[in-house]
């Protein structure tokens, strides 16, 4: 309990005025001590000679017997003071105290009879006269009285000089009784002061203790109420001022929730700053929009978040003009959109006091931009050629440049090819749209997969025969299981492949067909390897892309719709394709269907 302040202080504040009060009151009766000690002793020596002017005034011609006199000079010295007989004019001594009676030190009496030659006494009520002097020997006053007496019928005067002492032995014991007696009703008073400061601290330490509660966030806490007086009405004011706080503090996190819920509901990233653009609030968003972008440098915690120097620079001259910020970064590999807007000061409109950042990923946006612009030029492309083809063919028929009838056949025949092309690039671009817009439909169940791949063995043998390629059928599990899928589009798939792998493998080169089954997986894999020129590895990535076409320069034909139609026909049953291959040893493209749970084959 000692270790309370407020105990500490307010003990140390009672001691100090318990002194305060002693000091005061001794100092107080020190001056009145003092004054009252020397009207004691004025009066004193004022009665004394009051007695001896009575005398006189009984026997005027005391002074005229030789033996009054030394006698009255002899013996008068054992009241304490000097007596001295003045000439008229008070400028010498008629008599004397004998000097070896004297009272006073030889530089007191000079003091004092020097002031007596040259001062004005002042008048008692009694009719003697007094002056006071100080003395320089000692911490001493210095009283003469005069009065006047016959010395042979002239009117001399006879003066009294004592020592008043500015504090007597009785002035000193009360002084010292009056100490001791603060002293001990300060100590007398200690117990009973500590035991009621500490009956009015110990609430309010209380209440001490509870509020650093409340700064730390702990709201659970409640003061005591009934405690009489100012310390109850405290304790009621904290109990309300923690009501009060808890009831705007969950509102609050209610709020900081809701809007946090929309900060991660929005799909654009935000970041909050304050007037040091240090990050103050961020939602999910951010925390994965620049996942794509390199992450070099990245030194300082706000880099962490954002990790482009110009954004921060963008943050900073938002607050410092107060003008929003917009700016672009494009990469080969990511593109991101910015806005920053300056927050200024509720109080006042022009000091800015953070920003607030929305940052968009646009790189798909940018990437799918230039992808309908390719696709537009591709389409524009794919069916231009045919067309100029048709126009290049049918306008020398309808001019009768054409006589022959052989030579109009061949036209006729080049036209159904190119029309029938026509129509082949239409059907796949239609059936590539209708895949990824699921609304093209088809069932999947259990076929057997080996009597497919047998048929198509059948259908490509000659085929690839005739161009002189090397045909052949590898299986490396022996007989396949029943898989689920769509037989008729697991066949368009394998003759996609083997359609591509002849238009790139030249004659004498080699096309297989690999099977596989991974028991762990429950997949059974089918691959179409060739020998022929392969993939360069910068176009590897885009083999799946629409109308791509590897090595164009050499001219090859195909919509390059193929691969694109083949993954979506995968994709639409659950199934992936990968391809791997190496410039000038050929590709190999591999797709995955998965075993069917059920043995039975639907016919």
């Amino acid at each position: 309990m000692f270790q309370s302040t407020m105990l500490k202080r307010t003990m140390a504040l009672i001691l100090w005025a318990l002194l305060a009060s002693a000091i005061l009151a001794t100092v107080a009766f020190v001056f009145a001590g003092r004054q009252v000690t020397v009207e004691m002793q004025t009066d004193a020596a004022i009665n004394q000679d009051s007695v001896y002017s009575n005398i006189f005034k009984i026997a005027p011609d005391f002074f005229d017997s030789g033996e009054y006199m030394h006698f009255f000079f002899s013996t008068t010295y054992s009241s304490g003071h000097d007596y001295y007989l003045m000439s008229p004019d008070m400028q010498f001594i008629v008599n004397q105290t004998a000097q070896e009676n004297l009272n006073l030190t030889d530089e007191s009496s000079a003091i004092i009879l020097d002031k007596i030659m040259n001062s004005d006494f002042k008048r008692t009520d009694d009719g003697l006269e007094f002056i006071t002097a100080k003395s320089e020997v000692y911490d001493k006053s210095i009283l003469a009285l005069k009065q006047p007496v016959l010395f042979h019928g002239v009117t001399c005067y006879l003066v009294s000089v004592t020592y008043i002492d500015i504090f007597n032995s009785l002035i000193i014991r009360y002084i010292n009784i009056l100490m001791l007696s603060t002293l001990m009703a300060a100590l007398v008073m200690l117990i009973p002061a500590f035991l009621l400061v500490r009956h009015m601290v110990i609430p309010i330490q209380n209440i001490n203790e509870i509020a650093m509660e409340y700064a730390k966030g702990n709201l659970s806490l409640r003061a005591d109420e009934h405690h009489k007086g100012e310390v109850g009405e405290l304790g009621a004011s904290f109990n309300y001022l923690a009501d009060q706080l808890s009831h705007s503090i969950d509102s609050l996190t209610a709020e900081k929730n809701q809007l946090q819920e929309i900060f991660n509901a929005i799909s654009d990233g935000i970041v909050v700053v304050d007037a040091e653009c240090k990050p103050v609030t961020t939602n999910e968003v951010i925390k994965n929009l620049f996942s794509r972008a390199d992450k070099n440098n990245l030194f300082t915690e706000r880099l962490q978040l954002i990790p482009f120097d110009e954004i921060w620079t963008d943050f900073e001259e938002a607050i410092k003009t107060g003008t929003v910020q917009k700016r672009s970064i494009e990469h080969r590999e990511y593109a991101y959109q910015s806005t920053i807007i300056p927050k200024f000061d509720a109080n006042d409109s022009t000091k800015p006091v953070g920003a607030t950042g929305f940052f968009r990923d646009i790189y798909e946006q940018q990437k799918n931009e230039q992808f309908r612009q390719d696709y537009v030029a591709n389409i524009s492309h794919e069916l231009r050629t045919p067309l100029q083809t048709l126009r290049g063919l049918i306008e020398p028929l309808q001019d009768g440049m054409v006589k022959k009838e052989e030579d109009r056949q061949r036209y006729y025949d080049i036209i159904y090819s190119e029309t029938m092309r026509l129509s082949r690039l239409i059907d796949d671009m239609l059936e590539l749209s209708k895949l990824q817009s699921r609304t093209l439909a088809f069932k999947t169940f259990p076929f057997d997969v080996n009597k497919l791949i047998n048929n198509v063995e059948i259908r490509f043998k000659n085929v690839m025969h005739e161009a002189g390629i090397e045909f052949s059928i590898q299986n490396n599990y022996g007989k396949l299981p029943t898989v689920m899928g769509n037989p008729d589009r697991v066949e368009q798939i394998l003759v996609i492949l083997l359609d591509n792998a002849k238009k790139y493998t030249p004659k004498g080169k080699s096309i297989t067909i690999l099977t596989d089954y991974i028991d762990s997986e429950k997949k059974v894999f089918i691959s179409v390897s060739d020998t022929g020129q392969g993939i360069h590895e910068y176009d590897i990535d885009h083999i799946f892309d629409r109308f791509f076409k590897a090595d164009r320069a050499r001219g090859k034909k195909g919509s390059g719709l193929g691969l694109s139609i083949a993954r979506e026909l995968l994709t639409y049953m659950g199934e992936s394709i990968t391809v791997k291959s190496k410039y000038g040893e050929g590709a190999t493209f591999t797709f995955t269907l998965t075993k069917a749970e059920a043995i039975d084959v639907w016919e």
